[in-house]
């Protein structure tokens, strides 16, 4: 494999929204809504933070052995465990619900972010130590979003009709798409060994968490990554008092509101919180919990609880209790000793929503990441690019302006009208001062003149360029072509292909490529290029 990266700032690329570029941009009408920058400076003060926190590493270590109990753990996973009862340990977190065979690739490359930021910090503060942590949000029950995949832009659906908590579904169906995904892939250099891996996760496993944390254990267990499900009885009775006061006070809508209402002003708000920001976890039910007419309904059910029978579940039951949007965070910082977290655009959105609910429970908040984002560029493509003309910098623009440019470039015709309008505006200025001086409102009739003749002159122009064009159908060809296979769908690569075709291309180098490219602070867009 032989590949070479460039970056280029994420606005540029016209893909994130003003919030996020403001971010990346130190905008001072953020600045209240998040607590560290995004540098070494900022690592150093949520460290200093941190440190002053009573995690319960005990809790956290003994809950992630006996998640990992079973399974033939890599040398380097054993390593990040053991350290994680260490007070001079410290966490790099992302999290992401556990899409079928991973969803979008961009799921690999938050992975490998935290992984590089964490051995990056290894290596700068070598009397600390920083180990790489995904947070599955596997009580997530949205299966409209993560029960499928797309393989060469066609959507790929898992046909089943479990309810709840998708980390909770099991397997059954997913070998349908299964044979797909062989009988396409099944020729290629590594795809017999990456059909064996998908069909030793997901087809000997109890349900999709368990199917997801096997397969994020085979491929990056050999990076110390820490797969933790916090689904979990004994993490959440941690959270017990929060939920309680979710539950009676709705003390985080009252906070997240006011909060929400400040940064409103100036950027549209990602989440919104609820009365009650916690659903109902039981079996095959995940449903938003409300309080009408002086009882706790479970919605969409017949489940529902006097205020004394509801305080007595959480008690007994804190296991049932599964934060929204709103708190889930909260609960992620309160059970992990960590100082980052790296999000895709969404997160890093409503993540600055948050802080002041932190501060109110006294947590850490960490510093935001936003996650890298790759384009990779093979070999074929990058060859047609070339032949178009083409840089992969100016890939980002709409098809009909790279048209536009590459005409106005390499066009032997003149293709626009400047000169001669700027010749007509000397003429009429010309005829202005001419009838100006025989009849003053005559003026006006002129400008009314010479605003009709620009404006059939700017027409006339458009018509040029237009026709020009045409004479360019193979170059306009060519550039749909490569927009087609580089953005499919009209989208990032990353939010719509899967890591299936380049991993059963490239095998486990396909992991080590991105992993050599990832940045860790550095805040920009990798483009990464075949060579050979």
């Amino acid at each position: 494999m032989n590949f070479s990266a460039k970056t280029i700032p994420f606005q540029l690329t016209g893909y994130f929204s003003r919030i996020i570029t403001d971010y990346l941009n130190g905008n001072e009408l953020l600045r209240q809504f998040y607590q560290h920058p995004v540098s070494f400076d900022g690592i150093e003060a949520a460290i200093r933070e941190r440190e002053q926190f009573a995690t319960d590493r005990l809790l956290l270590s003994n809950s992630l052995k006996e998640q990992y109990k079973g399974l033939s753990i890599q040398e380097p996973v054993a390593r990040s465990l053991e350290r994680l009862s260490e007070s001079n340990t410290f966490t790099i977190t992302t999290a992401h619900q556990p899409a079928i065979f991973t969803g979008n690739l961009y799921f690999i490359y938050k992975i490998l972010h935290v992984i590089k930021l964490a051995e990056m910090l290894n290596e700068k503060y070598q009397d600390k130590h920083f180990v790489p942590v995904f947070y599955m949000g596997s009580e997530d029950a949205d299966l409209d979003e993560l029960g499928n995949i797309y393989l060469d832009k066609e959507k790929l659906i898992w046909d089943t009709v479990q309810t709840g908590a998708v980390g909770r579904m099991h397997t059954e169906g997913l070998e349908k798409i299964l044979y797909r995904i062989e009988g396409e892939f099944g020729g290629h250099s590594f795809g017999p060994e990456l059909i064996q891996l998908l069909k030793d996760c997901y087809l000997n496993a109890e349900n999709i968490q368990q199917a997801t944390f096997k397969l994020l254990h085979h491929l990056f267990g050999s990076y110390g990554l820490i797969v933790l499900i916090p689904d979990n009885r004994v993490l959440k009775s941690v959270m017990r008092g929060v939920f309680k006061d979710d539950l009676t006070n709705h003390a985080p809508f009252k906070i997240i509101s006011e909060n929400i209402k400040l940064l409103s002003e100036h950027y549209s708000v990602q989440a919104n919180p609820r009365e009650i920001n916690l659903f109902y976890l039981k079996d095959d039910i995940r449903e938003r919990i409300d309080f009408i007419d002086g009882r706790f309904e479970v919605h969409h059910t017949n489940i529902h609880f006097s205020p004394e029978e509801m305080e007595r579940e959480l008690a007994n039951f804190p296991e049932r209790f599964s934060p929204n949007v709103i708190l889930r965070g909260l609960y992620q910082e309160t059970i992990l000793p960590n100082i980052a977290f790296v999000g895709g655009g969404g997160e890093t959105a409503y993540w600055l929503e948050l802080k002041p609910l932190f501060r109110h429970y006294r947590v850490p908040y960490p510093v935001i990441i936003l996650r890298n984002s790759f384009l990779l560029m093979k070999k074929s493509w990058r060859n047609k690019m070339e032949k178009a003309g083409l840089i992969p910098e100016s890939l980002f623009k709409p098809e009909e302006v790279l048209v536009e440019d590459f005409v106005r470039q390499n066009s032997t015709h003149q293709l626009d009208l400047k000169k001669e309008m700027a010749e007509m505006k000397t003429f009429y200025s010309t005829v202005k001062d001419i009838s100006g001086a025989i009849e003053k409102t005559l003026e006006q009739h002129v400008e009314k003149l010479e605003a009709q003749a620009m404006q059939k002159l700017e027409e006339l122009e458009k018509k040029i360029l237009r026709a020009e064009k045409k004479n360019h159908d193979e170059l306009r060809r060519k550039i749909h072509e490569i927009k087609e296979a580089l953005f499919p769908l009209g989208s990032l690569q990353e939010r719509i292909e899967n890591f299936i075709p380049w991993y059963a291309d490239y095998g486990n180098d396909f992991i080590r490529l991105i992993y050599n490219h990832s940045l860790g602070l550095e805040q920009e867009f990798i483009i990464v290029e075949e060579l050979s």
